[in-house]
């Protein structure tokens, strides 16, 4: 399970190995001890070897998962928007930084969407007018 989600998750990012390697290494810069490589996480992704604890770690950390999720212990790796918006995360959208008045416009965006979807009646068929959110 850990090597298809690690190359899912490194390629749902579109990183090389080396990429990937590179900056679970800037994270840690002081560990030289635990350095990865491109070819070292490859090995990981063809199952060949396995990393440790502090390897697995360092991955979840960079991919926002869990390390229960990395080594297929969970199935859900789920996230509350909510949460994440009011954290202290650098977020990006199409590789531009969110500064904190983007952050809260966006989150009151699909705070509204989610309300107004919620009250919004819910008839069968193709709807052909353009509905109204209750905000």
């Amino acid at each position: 399970m850990f090597p298809e989600r690690l190359r899912a998750l490194r390629k749902g990012q579109q990183l090389t190995l080396e990429e990937l390697a590179r900056a679970i290494n800037k994270d840690s810069p002081t560990d030289k001890e635990h350095e990865s490589t491109g070819s070292q996480i490859g090995n990981w992704e063809r199952g060949i070897r396995t990393p440790n604890y502090i390897e697995i770690q360092r991955l979840a950390k960079f991919f926002d998962a869990t390390m229960d999720y990395l080594t297929g212990l969970s199935e859900n790796n789920t996230y509350d928007l909510a949460r994440l918006f009011i954290s202290d995360k650098t977020l990006q959208f199409n590789g531009q930084d969110l500064s904190s008045k983007d952050r809260y416009e966006i989150y009151q965006l699909i705070s509204g969407y989610v309300h107004g979807r919620s009250n919004a009646p819910h008839d069968q068929g193709p709807r052909t007018e353009q509905g109204e959110l209750d905000l």
